[in-house]
C-alpha cells in the first residue's frame, strides 16, 4: 500500500501533528516513509501506531485500502472538528443559560445575590496556539521582507501564529534576555499559503502598529518553553556520553546523588522527553539537523531566522541538538550560560584571579547543600569542575561577587547558583578564559527551576574545594 501523493504525505504530517493519538494516521504515514527508504521515521510513527501496526502487517492489503484509509481519516477529522465547534458553542452559551435560570429563581425566592458558599462556575480557556518565531539577523536590511520570506517558506509546515523578530546583540553575542525588535506577527489565513500580518515596528512599515504588548507575553511564555527543551535535550545528549545508551524515559535523567543528571521534574518534562528523544535518534540515524519530519521545512538551519517552533513538534532555534555550555569569562568576573551563539543567561562570579585555572572542564558532580569545614562557605549548590578541587558554588561571602577573593573556585549567589544548578545537567562543558562575554549579566524576573525529585546531598563529604 503506497500514500506517495504529495499533498496526501502533507496532510498526514498535518493530520498527525493535531492528532497525536490517531494510530491509524500514525501508522500511514510510516508507511510513506518505509516506501522512500526513511526506517528511522518510519519506525517512529509505528511505534505511535501500536496495535494498528500489528493488525495491518500481519496480513496483505490492496493499494486501494490506503485510499480509503486516508478518505476516513479525511472524514473522522471532519466530524471531530465538527464536534469541537458544538462543544465550544456549548460552553459559551452554558453561562448564559444557568443565567438565564438561577436569576428567575433568585428573583423569586427574594435572593439578591448567591450564598456565600457557592462557588461561581467557570468556562476553561480555549488552549493558546502553537506559537513560532523566526529570528531576523541584526544586520538584515530588508528585515521585513526576511521575515515574510521566511514564512512563507515554512508553508504549512508554519505553525499557528509566528512572530519576527531580532534579538539584541551584544559583542558579538545574541541576547536571549534582551530587548527584543518585534517587527511583525503572521497568522495562518483560511486558505493553503495565506497568512494575515500585522506589522509591529513603525519605521518599518511607515503605518501605525499593531499592539506588541500581548505579543511580547507569547514570546516570553515560549521562551521558558525553549529553555526546559535545551536543558532536556542537554540532559539527554550527557547521558548518551556518559552510558553509551540512549535513556528509556526523563526519571532516568532525574535520580539520586551522584547520578542527578537532572536536578528535579518540571510540568510537561515527560512530554518534552519524548519529543526531543525521538528528534535525537532521527538525527543519529538519518544525519542532517534532525529536524522532525512533520515540520515540512520550517526549523530547518538555514541561517540564524531559521523559523524555531515550541508545541507539537518541539523545534528548536538553529543547531539545536548542541548542548548547553558555560562560559566563565576572567576578565570581567562574568558567567555565562550558552547555546552557540545566544547568551541565555549571565551572573556576576567571584573568582581568584591567577588561582582560577584557564582551560575547558565538565560538571563532574553536582550536590546541594555541600558540607564543609567552614559552615556555608558553599552556599546552597556546589557543581565539581571535572576531578579537581576547583567548582562552581554558592557564597555566604556575598561582598566578594565580582572580586578576585577566592582560591580558585567560583564563587556565585545563592539565587544564581541555584538556577544555574537546576539548568544545566551533570556534564556540562566548563571553559574558563579571559575575554569573550559581555560584561552586562542577564538574569529574569522569574527564575529557571525544576521541581526536586530526588536526594542529591552528600552528607557523608566534607568539601575542600578552593573556595
Amino acid at each position: 500500500m503506497r500514500v506517495n501523493k504529495p499533498e496526501d504525505v502533507l496532510y498526514l504530517k498535518q493530520f498527525v501533528k493535531q492528532h497525536p493519538n490517531n494510530k491509524m494516521g500514525w501508522y500511514l504515514l510510516g508507511k510513506h516513509y518505509r516506501e522512500v527508504g526513511k526506517e528511522g521515521k518510519a519506525n517512529y510513527c509505528f511505534i505511535q501506531a501500536g496495535d494498528i501496526y500489528e493488525a495491518f502487517e500481519d496480513e496483505t492489503h490492496p493499494i486501494a485500502l490506503a485510499e480509503q484509509q486516508l478518505a476516513s481519516l479525511k472524514d473522522w477529522e471532519k466530524k471531530q472538528k465538527k464536534k469541537r465547534l458544538v462543544w465550544r458553542i456549548a460552553l459559551l452559551a452554558l453561562p448564559l443559560l444557568l443565567f438565564a435560570l438561577v436569576a428567575p429563581a433568585q428573583h423569586y425566592l427574594g435572593e439578591k445575590s448567591p450564598p456565600e458558599d457557592d462557588v461561581p462556575m467557570t468556562v476553561e480557556p480555549l488552549a493558546e496556539p502553537e506559537l513560532g518565531v523566526l529570528f531576523v539577523p541584526q544586520n538584515e536590511r530588508r528585515p521585513i521582507g526576511y521575515a515574510l520570506n521566511g514564512i512563507i517558506e515554512a508553508g504549512s509546515g508554519a505553525p499557528e501564529r509566528s512572530f519576527a523578530i531580532t534579538l539584541e546583540e551584544r559583542e558579538g553575542w545574541r541576547s536571549w534576555l534582551g530587548n527584543a525588535k518585534f517587527w511583525l506577527s503572521a497568522t495562518k489565513g483560511e486558505g493553503a499559503g495565506k497568512f494575515d500580518v500585522a506589522m509591529m515596528d513603525r519605521d518599518a512599515c511607515q503605518c501605525e502598529p499593531g499592539d506588541s504588548v500581548k505579543a511580547k507575553a507569547q514570546f516570553g511564555g515560549w521562551q521558558e518553553d525553549q529553555e526546559l527543551h535545551w536543558t532536556v535535550m542537554s540532559g539527554i545528549a550527557h547521558y548518551k556520553r556518559m552510558y553509551g545508551k540512549w535513556p528509556a524515559n526523563a526519571s532516568d535523567l532525574v535520580r539520586p546523588y551522584p547520578n542527578n543528571i537532572l536536578s528535579g521534574d518540571a510540568k510537561e518534562m515527560d512530554a518534552v522527553f519524548a519529543r526531543v528523544l525521538a528528534r535525537l535518534k532521527d538525527k543519529e540515524t538519518n544525519g542532517g539537523d534532525g529536524a522532525s519530519s512533520e515540520s515540512n521545512g520550517a526549523g530547518e538551519s538555514r541561517d540564524s531566522g531559521s523559523l524555531s517552533v515550541i508545541g507539537s513538534n518541539g523545534l528548536f532555534q538553529g543547531d539545536w541538538s548542541k548542548p548547553l555550555e558555560i562560559i566563565i569569562d576572567t576578565s570581567n568576573h562574568t558567567l555565562a550560560v550558552v547555546q552557540n551563539d545566544l547568551v541565555i543567561r549571565s551572573y556576576k562570579v567571584g573568582l581568584g584571579g591567577d588561582r582560577t585555572p584557564e582551560g575547558t572542564f565538565y560538571i563532574g558532580e553536582k550536590v546541594r547543600d555541600p558540607q564543609s569545614e567552614d559552615e556555608g562557605i558553599f552556599g546552597t549548590r556546589g557543581m565539581t569542575l571535572s576531578n579537581t578541587l576547583y567548582a562552581i558554588h554558592g557564597t555566604n561571602k556575598p561582598n566578594s561577587i565580582g572580586k578576585d577573593e577566592s582560591l580558585g573556585c567560583i564563587r556565585m549567589y545563592n539565587e544564581d547558583v541555584e538556577e544555574l544548578f537546576d539548568m544545566v545537567p551533570l556534564g556540562t562543558t566548563v571553559k574558563i578564559k579571559n575575554g569573550s562575554l559581555p560584561s552586562r549579566a542577564e538574569t529574569p524576573e522569574k527564575r529557571f527551576k525544576l521541581d526536586p525529585q530526588q536526594n542529591e546531598s552528600n552528607p557523608a563529604k566534607v568539601y575542600k574545594w578552593l573556595t
